[in-house]
């Protein structure tokens, strides 16, 4: 199924020209609205003109976090206030938050592109969506809201938390689409077994999960508990919010909405962009934003671009399932570590829990790691001897996949902090 198929269809030399197009367009309209990208391009001596194939886009600068914070709030607006009618911002768990507005048309277009992206994860206008996403400042509940909504679909705004809550309404309201954090997903499913109701009871049908990094074992413990199809859903407030990218019914990779986005992948070492298939930073350059268009956004998720065409009929390129990100990357005795590869593989073993935590210590100069993994109810009472040998596997698999030893301490069910919003995986308490 499609929303709009003469755009998620659009043959790949034609879509190319409108990328084209929309980016000079983009382009010279920030050099003359916006101070902060005049003076990077005047520094670089560049002019809009200089941007005659898409090939150009790589001699461009490029636009970071803390460039938005520096210009907090409205310093990288290229239109007047009194066009912008809706205001969000991040967290801001570090500094002040970075502020992003939209014009009407901004709201449209994500309402668009998110009506696109549900339909690409199995929902339609007969769908009643639960969306347990935040309402606020934060993009995600707003977002898909939105996009229900042009979708004609029922949309129940319940927002995070009240987990009794949310289980009524499944059950009350007919609910067929979940839309959270996957680790809410998870959180949910274990309420749903401690309460006896079988999820196959449910008429939910899929899940658009996102806002943190999750591993395909992890998609697979969400569809066993929940009874549906789980799909990875990407964005970002900077860039639009979610609905940026979706995983069709393939589950083979992200579609970006490249009409509205042009994804590059760099190493983010030394910036160079890097050919498809090869995994670094994804970069983002927004065409068709008015409030707050961004130029090469560097979003610090790392990530890789598919090229090759899916099975889904749709022309618009790929990424793959973010592996974390650049700058909360783990480096331990030099090796980069995600939490994401630790979950795949405890997930792959089962017999624990997915509910994990990644303690890294400073002995001395040497740095420790050590995972906290919650035993299943089963394994909890099994033998002593038992748990030594799964220790020991879990050890040595953790060890072939991320190269350094960790110590592996069994917990017991229930014990690690739980969340209703994006889980904290990582304590970190090195003094570095």
């Amino acid at each position: 199924m499609y929303w709009n198929k003469s755009c998620e269809c659009m043959p790949r030399e034609k879509l190319l020209e409108l990328q084209l197009e929309r980016l000079k367009g983009m382009v010279n309209r920030i050099y003359h609205d916006v101070p902060f990208y005049r003076n990077k391009f005047q520094e670089a001596g560049l002019v809009p003109e200089d941007v005659q194939t898409l090939s150009d886009l790589q001699k461009l600068p490029f636009t970071t976090k803390v460039d938005l914070r520096d210009n907090y709030p409205y310093g990288l607006f290229a239109v007047p206030l009194e066009k912008i009618v809706r205001i969000h911002a991040s967290s801001g768990t570090t500094g002040k938050p970075t502020v992003v507005g939209y014009t009407r048309k901004d709201i449209t277009t994500w309402s668009e592109i998110m009506a696109r992206s549900l339909v690409a994860a199995g929902a339609d206008s007969h769908s009643v969506v639960q969306n347990a996403y935040g309402y606020g400042l934060f993009t995600g509940g707003l977002g898909v809201h939105y996009g229900a909504e042009m979708l004609g679909a029922s949309i129940v705004p319940i927002s995070g938390g009240n987990t009794d809550k949310q289980i009524m309404i499944m059950k009350d309201f007919g609910t067929t689409v979940l839309t959270c954090t996957p680790s809410y997903a998870i959180y949910l499913g274990d309420a749903l077994e401690k309460k006896g109701i079988d999820p196959a009871s449910l008429k939910l049908k899929t899940g658009v999960f996102g806002a943190e990094p999750w591993s395909d074992n992890m998609r697979k413990e969400i569809e066993k508990k929940l009874k549906i199809k789980a799909h990875d859903i990407y964005g970002l407030s900077e860039i639009m919010g979610p609905s940026v990218a979706i995983e069709c019914d393939a589950q083979d990779g992200l579609h970006i909405w490249e009409d509205h986005f042009i994804p590059e992948i760099i190493d983010p070492v030394t910036l160079k962009v890097l050919p498809y298939g090869e995994q670094g930073e994804l970069v983002i350059t927004t065409i068709t934003k008015e409030g707050i268009p961004l130029l090469r956004y560097r979003t610090r998720d790392v990530t890789s671009i598919i090229a090759e065409p899916c099975a889904c009929g749709r022309t618009h390129l790929r990424i793959r399932r973010l592996q974390g990100r650049t700058d909360d990357m783990l480096i331990i005795r030099g090796v980069n570590v995600f939490p994401t590869q630790i979950e795949s593989v405890l997930l792959e073993l089962g017999e624990v829990e997915p509910h994990y935590q990644l303690i890294v210590r400073r002995d001395g100069s040497l740095d420790t790691l050590e995972i906290k993994v919650e035993l299943s109810e089963e394994m909890f009472s099994d033998k002593i001897s038992n748990l030594e040998k799964l220790e020991k596997r879990i050890g040595l698999r953790i060890h072939s996949t991320i190269g350094i030893n960790a110590k592996i301490a069994f917990v017991e069910p229930g014990s690690l902090p739980r969340s209703e919003g994006k889980s904290q995986r990582v304590v970190d308490l090195r003094k570095i």
